[in-house]
């Protein structure tokens, strides 16, 4: 569905791909981490043909990004920016989430009912005649949200999206993706939030300098010391208490909560019974 083969692509003549390749097949939840220029949002652009490869191709559904424009891919593929600033400029939350769908062509019966439903649905009908930039930054990613969904497109890129969001927001954007995929969407999230991947994604796509250095299971990539490190990020919380209690039997590539507690209950049974 995307098919990402050997691509290319500098900056002022600055390398920020180096031969990526990689595959994200329909339905899939998949976390690309890495830090900080690791070329993760560069990545992302060329998705919906915001950025074109300067060597190698994408593929979206099987249509060359380099022969698509914006709009065309963009109707497949939404992307929803870490900053809402930057994609929000109508005058009224309403108007923010009917534009793309006026943009595509949609029948303005049709515009109505589906932007009255996704208001309704992220929270935001009272909100509705308000300006966008008069809400909150929560509010406003919300709304960016929002204004991708309403067009319902087959793949929705998430850029950073738990930056500045406390727990239970959290809870509820997992919650929002598990329902989107349950709808056979296929999600991709750019971060460096490794909790919120272990509790959530099976897939991880690991990147660093340009290159990906990792891609697989979560279990697999995740708690591999090794692979962690050349994307400079943490062990999940977790797999670093498992790694502290190996030499009592605990499995080191445990990353959630109920793994440890059964696993230092069966520790404490053994002991128990000598």
């Amino acid at each position: 569905m995307i098919e990402v083969h050997d691509i290319w692509f500098s900056y002022n003549g600055i390398p920020a791909l180096r031969g990526v390749s990689l595959k994200i097949e329909q339905g899939e939840m998949v976390a690309i981490m890495g830090e900080n220029g690791a070329g993760k949002t560069t990545l992302i652009k060329h998705f919906n043909g915001l950025l074109k490869p300067q060597k190698g191709y994408v593929r979206v559904f099987g249509i060359d990004t380099r022969e698509a424009s914006v709009a065309e891919l963009s109707r497949r593929v939404g992307l929803i920016f870490q900053n809402p600033d930057h994609q929000l400029f109508a005058e009224t939350v309403e108007e923010e989430i009917a534009f793309a769908l006026k943009n595509f062509g949609f029948p303005a019966e049709v515009i109505k009912k589906r932007v009255e439903w996704v208001l309704k649905f992220m929270g935001l009908y009272q909100l509705r005649d308000k300006s966008p930039f008069a809400l909150s930054g929560g509010e406003r990613k919300r709304v960016a949200i929002a204004s991708i969904l309403s067009y319902d497109p087959d793949v929705i890129v998430f850029d950073e999206p738990t930056v500045g969001q406390d727990y239970a927001q959290k809870e509820k954007l997992a919650q929002l993706m598990k329902l989107l995929w349950s709808r056979r969407k296929t999600i991709i999230v750019v971060t460096h939030d490794v909790e919120f991947v272990v509790e959530n994604f099976p897939r991880v796509i690991l990147m660093s300098a340009g290159k990906v250095v990792a891609d697989g299971s979560t279990r697999r990539v995740l708690t591999n010391p090794g692979l962690v490190r050349k994307a400079r990020l943490v062990l999940p919380q977790i797999t670093q208490l498992a790694r502290k209690l190996s030499d009592y039997g605990v499995p080191q590539d445990i990353m959630w909560v109920s793994e440890a507690r059964d696993a230092i209950l069966r520790i404490i049974e053994r002991c128990q019974r000598l």
